[in-house]
């Protein structure tokens, strides 16, 4: 981590040395980037969600340390790939590697089109709605260009559409966020560095903030009611022969569960909140020393936020009882369940301190989802250069700038999208089909460690996974099963994901085709 900085230097075929990447970031950078990204806006609103679904507090905590156990090992298992791999582009590099160049390009495809584009798009709004508890007249309902109203679309256990299209207040404060983001990064991997460096920095203290208020403003009944005598009301709900309600799809029947079947389904909440902790990988290529220093990014990142999360729950539970009431009048008789607007953390901060509880969480959303939106902005450039070097995205989003060293084009090409994506009301329906997908591209990439194992021997490993080939296998067989039961219970979330991934084989080959004719006329 010392303050040289290692510069490469290519020749152009036009006999030009082309800019290349400035290794700029250090361990401290790269971790950053980890908990930056990771802490958005979900941890503080969807263990509501989760627990109308589990009706337990031992099944709330299982379920989190079921994300953690699952990042944990997906982190160090990608950190023998990165460390193998340090390149611009990471998981799309780590799949083109691995398993062809149609995998990576899929990734990628999604990656443009939906997931990141769509997570900075919802992150971003999110923020403009907090901004709103300060400046009222920021606001989803107070529209400056109302397009129009797409209609609710049924089509089997889904509904697509029901959504407004437009311009408000709180997506334009979404826009102006990611602009101004957007031409910071543009000037240098420093600039975009020191500014996540901050907002991570603030963020985690804000995460650690709510654990420590949690410790001092326990309330008697949410304890006695979550935990009771000896911890028996905890493990209240959770037998083994418990069954749960799970509605299947959108307006579907009520399936019985078991338990290990009902924790599953709520990982879409849990492992949702818990994402983006791969997107250091992408700026591979702007690390000193990331054959260290990646891995190690990779596992002090997951494992602080994840241990940050489950004691933000036991927090809640410490604060808020799990049963509630959606029509009683108090923070405590709402419980966790049914908070305000789902907005758990709030409702503890209002316990702790009322009058300005609200008003503190708002704050703390607004610094975690602005250093949110930075690392996704700052990280997702690097793929889709990557995409543009192998010829599989527009030929201009492959160059670097020559003063700054970035991806200018890349990061324009993002902001375009990302901002349609604002004013179109889509994203929150498209992130919620694309979650399948998401650990789909993970099992993959997993898998792809196995297949390089056997198909490159002899590579150098710097690092090589932790438990391997036993923790890899497991998180695999864990993941294969959340999938089935997403597949069967929630079909909203799988089979529109699953289209999104697949529309991009015609893509690709168009792409490919474009590349091969380039080529062969050159």
């Amino acid at each position: 981590m010392g303050g040289c900085v290692a510069e490469a230097t290519e020749v152009s075929v036009a006999g030009e040395a082309a800019p290349q990447f400035v290794q700029g970031m250090g361990l401290f950078s790269a971790t950053a980037i980890v908990m930056g990204s990771m802490i958005g806006s979900g941890i503080f609103i969807v263990s509501a969600d989760m627990s109308r679904s589990l009706g337990s507090p031992a099944l709330l905590i299982a379920a989190w340390l079921v994300t953690a156990v699952m990042t944990i090992i997906g982190a160090l298992s990608y950190g023998e790939l990165a460390a193998m791999m340090p390149k611009a582009g990471g998981q799309y590099v780590y799949l083109r590697e691995a398993l062809g160049p149609l995998w990576g390009f899929l990734y990628g495809w999604t990656l443009f089109l939906v997931i990141q584009t769509g997570t900075i798009a919802a992150v971003g709004v999110a923020f403009g709605k907090f901004l709103g508890v300060f400046f009222p007249s920021v606001s989803g309902q107070h529209w400056l260009w109302h397009i129009g109203h797409v209609p609710a679309w049924p089509v089997g256990p889904m509904v697509l559409g029901n959504m407004d299209i437009g311009l408000n207040t709180a997506n334009l404060a979404a826009i102006v966020v990611i602009t101004l983001l957007t031409i910071l990064n543009t000037l240098g991997v420093r600039m975009g560095a020191a500014v996540q460096n901050v907002f991570t920095s603030a963020k985690v203290l804000a995460l650690a903030g709510v654990v420590l208020v949690g410790l001092l403003a326990k309330n008697a009944t949410a304890v006695a009611a979550n935990f009771g005598v000896g911890w028996h009301a905890f493990w209240s709900g959770a037998g083994w022969h418990t069954v749960h309600a799970v509605q299947v799809g959108v307006g579907g029947p009520t399936a019985y569960v078991g338990l290990f079947t009902v924790v599953a389904v709520v990982q879409v909440g849990s492992l949702f909140s818990s994402d983006a902790w791969n997107n250091v990988t992408f700026t591979a290529g702007e690390i000193r020393n990331p054959k260290r220093n990646l891995p190690l990014s990779l596992a002090i990142g997951t494992g602080v936020v994840l241990l940050l999360y489950v004691l933000c729950n036991f927090v809640y539970l410490s604060v808020l009882p799990l049963a509630g009431d959606a029509g009683a009048t108090t923070i405590v008789g709402r419980g966790i369940q049914f908070a305000s607007e789902d907005r758990v953390a709030t409702a503890v901060m209002e316990s702790a301190f009322a009058g300005i509880g609200a008003k503190l969480m708002a704050a703390a959303i607004l610094v975690s989802t602005f250093g949110c939106v930075n690392g996704m902005l700052l990280a997702g450039a690097r793929v889709y250069y990557a995409m543009s070097q192998d010829g599989l995205f527009f030929k201009s989003v492959g160059k670097l700038s020559a003063k700054s060293k970035t991806p200018v084009n890349s990061l324009w090409v993002q902001w375009g999208w990302t901002c349609l994506l604002c004013l179109s009301g889509s994203y929150g329906q498209l992130l919620d089909y694309v979650i399948f997908a998401v650990l789909i591209f993970y099992m993959l990439t997993i898998g792809g460690l196995f297949v390089l194992r056997r198909t490159r021997p002899d590579a150098v490993r710097p690092y090589k996974a932790l438990g391997y080939p036993v923790l890899p296998g497991l998180y695999i067989v864990m993941a294969m099963w959340i999938s089935a039961v997403l597949l069967r219970y929630k079909p909203q979330y799988t089979w529109p994901g699953l289209l999104l991934v697949l529309l991009g084989v015609p893509v690709y080959w168009m792409w490919s085709r474009s590349q091969r004719g380039a080529v062969a006329q050159a």
